[in-house]
């Protein structure tokens, strides 16, 4: 009757966390990645013309740096995701699973852009950072070339700013 008993309580265990996962599983597997939502204030690159603003989503936790932007499809030209890392690290991306080409901009604990390396979709291929950096900001390919973001761009936001 006990060994009974602690079956049920694995099996109750186990529906209460495994039921969601498998949704969100079915979701990535259907292609509908998880959506983070988007910081109300925006990130805003200083570049030679003026301020650009972008709306980003952050990710600041494990699993949200893991899936990132995989399996989107489509984003917005002033949209991105914004990484934020624990402690200053080199910075290593790559693109699998992910369908968008990407502009992978690595920022410095200062706010200052490291490097800009471009995310081949679906590519294993590592795009890294030049130094130590503290966050990332991910914008649809050729984004940052055509606002001005180059290596040096003060970029700023609270998460940023607030370290």
């Amino acid at each position: 009757m006990k060994r009974t008993g602690i079956h049920l309580v694995a099996w109750l265990l186990a529906a209460v966390f495994a039921f969601p996962l498998a949704a969100c599983a079915q979701d990535v597997l259907r292609g509908s990645a998880m959506v983070l939502p988007s910081d109300p204030a925006p990130l805003v690159a200083h570049v030679a013309s003026g301020d650009v603003s972008f709306t980003v989503e952050i990710a600041d936790e494990p699993q949200e740096h893991m899936a990132g932007l995989m399996f989107r499809r489509q984003m917005a030209d002033d949209h991105g995701m914004l990484f934020v890392f624990p402690a200053p690290r080199y910075g290593s991306f790559w693109m699998k699973n992910t369908v968008l080409p990407l502009d992978i901009i690595f920022i410095a604990e200062d706010g200052t852009v490291d490097a800009i390396g471009r995310g081949v979709p679906l590519s294993r291929a590592p795009v890294n950072s030049d130094g130590l950096i503290r966050f990332v900001l991910e914008l649809k390919a050729g984004m940052a070339q055509r606002t001005g973001i180059e290596k040096g761009t003060r970029l700023s936001h609270p998460l940023i700013d607030g370290y």
